[in-house]
């Protein structure tokens, strides 16, 4: 099968999204005419990739209005979870695709797809059936609740080669703990994406939590 193409007008994506930056903030829009502004905000803060989760009727359109209108965003899809959500993301313009965990099927589409992609893992045995696949890169989810950074040194010794992108719970505060791991490119996180401010579309604090954010950095 050939993978689809991208649409013409989007850059070309990124070899590895676990090196755009130390945090990717993970987007839940209800609005799609919030998306630019809020990309934009993100993007002047210093966090570039945006994790668009596929949890609402409006973030295809809100991908699609990133990929067009914020040039300096690289803009992904989360929560994908089947062949059909890869089909939908990879035609709204989404330069990487993020899974909560993965099935044959759904790595076999993801794949296919031509992007970037981080399906979700939470156990050593997902982790070797990946591994055994070729793929090396994954997200750890739900990271705190599935053993936080200790569980995550843990595996740095049997699996090296594995590197991973932490999200579920993580904070400003323990943030800096799974970015010192060897095996953390970095971190998934909504701490810079407060409900009140959204609400508001206080998009200046927005930038200035993003700001916070994008200051840590791995060691």
């Amino acid at each position: 099968m050939t993978p689809p193409a991208a649409p013409s007008a989007s850059p070309a994506s990124p070899a590895s999204v676990l090196d755009l930056a130390p945090v990717v903030p993970v987007v839940v829009i209800d609005d799609a005419a919030d998306a630019v502004p809020l990309a934009r905000a993100l993007v002047a803060g210093g966090l570039p990739a945006i994790e668009v989760t596929l949890r609402t009727a409006a973030a295809p359109a809100a991908i699609r209005a990133i990929a067009a209108e914020v040039p300096d965003a690289v803009v992904g899809a989360g929560t994908v979870t089947s062949p059909g959500t890869v089909a939908e993301a990879v035609g709204a313009g989404a330069r990487f695709l993020v899974s909560p965990g993965w099935t044959p099927a759904l790595l076999h589409a993801m794949q296919e797809s031509g992007l970037p992609f981080l399906p979700g893992v939470s156990t050593t045995s997902e982790v070797v059936a990946l591994l055994e696949q070729g793929v090396r890169e994954m997200k750890f989810f739900p990271a705190e609740a599935a053993g936080g950074t200790a569980y995550l040194k843990s595996l740095a010794g049997p699996l090296p080669q594995a590197r991973f992108c932490p999200t579920g719970g993580i904070s400003l505060a323990s943030a800096p703990a799974y970015l010192a791991l060897p095996n953390v490119g970095c971190v998934g996180g909504t701490w810079m994406l407060p409900p009140d401010a959204l609400a508001a579309r206080d998009w200046p604090r927005v930038e200035t939590l993003a700001r916070e954010a994008a200051a840590l950095r791995r060691s």
